[in-house]
């Protein structure tokens, strides 16, 4: 399933202008000119898909314009990667351009925007490119947030999945793996456990809340005995339903524990020192909304 952009707000408002319209230039540049992406989040282009727009471009030409910035003797893409091979599939010597003169930190965010409109990243090449906008440009995650129309939770969310192994990785880029599965796995702390459970996924179609049930249930020796519900008819569908979307929300694991008269506790689980302030962020962000 695809999953939404969720960018409401388009190019201008990610990145709000500050040149005037003489700034920009309309060529027709030879592609031998234009080098990719530096900062390019995309690192898989499907060549059938590639083949299929070239086919279209050798009819059509190319209908909208490559954005290029200077870069010494040659040019930049900024954002139309995918036109721009193509149109070298295609055979075509040269590609109208739109050249303009931006930053590093546009350049990259415009680059993400661009493949978050018109074909989704996968999750974790979404998530290098956030780490990227705080890493190299010392963006916060609220700052990100702000920039592509998502919650600054949403961003952190994403980038956790840069915790999982590589292997897991490599599974939610294949599409083999959901975000939401990742966001499961991460709460298993054994590598090997991760990895048996994955393969779980793959191998029995397993829904992101059967992953989330499969690991409350994985042996934790230093875990609590959790004290008894005194009414275990009082889980009703509601309370199933509200501990799941609690879950889903905060991206770990919670229990909702109905004891008698009524009475109980939500417990949520975190990780680490790290994964509290998170989840301290996250709860923050509702109560302020």
């Amino acid at each position: 399933m695809a999953r939404r952009s969720g960018l409401g707000k388009g190019l201008g408002a990610l990145i709000p202008s500050t040149d005037g319209a003489g700034d920009a230039e309309l060529r027709e540049l030879p592609v031998g000119l234009i080098a990719a992406n530096t900062y390019q989040p995309r690192t898989d282009f499907d060549d059938e898909a590639i083949a299929e727009l070239a086919a279209s471009i050798g009819e059509l030409g190319v209908l909208q314009p490559v954005l290029v910035r200077p870069a010494g003797d040659h040019f930049e893409l900024v954002a139309g990667e995918r036109r721009w091979r193509a149109a070298q599939v295609a055979g075509l010597t040269t590609i109208p351009a739109i050249v303009r003169a931006v930053d590093d930190h546009a350049s990259l965010a415009q680059a993400l925007v661009e493949n978050l409109q018109r074909e989704d990243l996968s999750a974790i090449e979404e998530a290098v490119a956030y780490q990227q906008l705080v890493d190299e440009f010392g963006l916060t995650p609220e700052q990100v947030g702000d920039r592509v129309s998502k919650s600054r939770s949403a961003v952190t969310n994403t980038m956790r999945l840069l915790n999982l192994p590589g292997e897991l990785q490599a599974m939610v880029r294949a599409g083999e793996l959901s975000a939401g599965h990742g966001r499961a796995l991460l709460a298993v702390e054994d590598p090997d456990q991760q990895r048996q459970l994955a393969r779980r996924v793959v191998d029995e179609d397993l829904s992101v809340r059967a992953v989330e049930d499969a690991v409350r249930r994985l042996p934790r020796p230093d875990a609590p005995v959790p004290a008894p519900i005194a009414d275990p008819a009082a889980r009703s569908a509601s309370i199933l339903e509200f501990e799941e979307q609690l879950a889903e929300k905060l991206a770990t694991r919670v229990q909702v524990q109905v004891r008698s008269k009524g009475r109980g506790r939500i417990v949520i689980e975190f990780s680490g020192l790290e994964d509290l302030n998170r989840l301290y962020g996250a709860l923050l962000e509702e109560t302020t909304d």
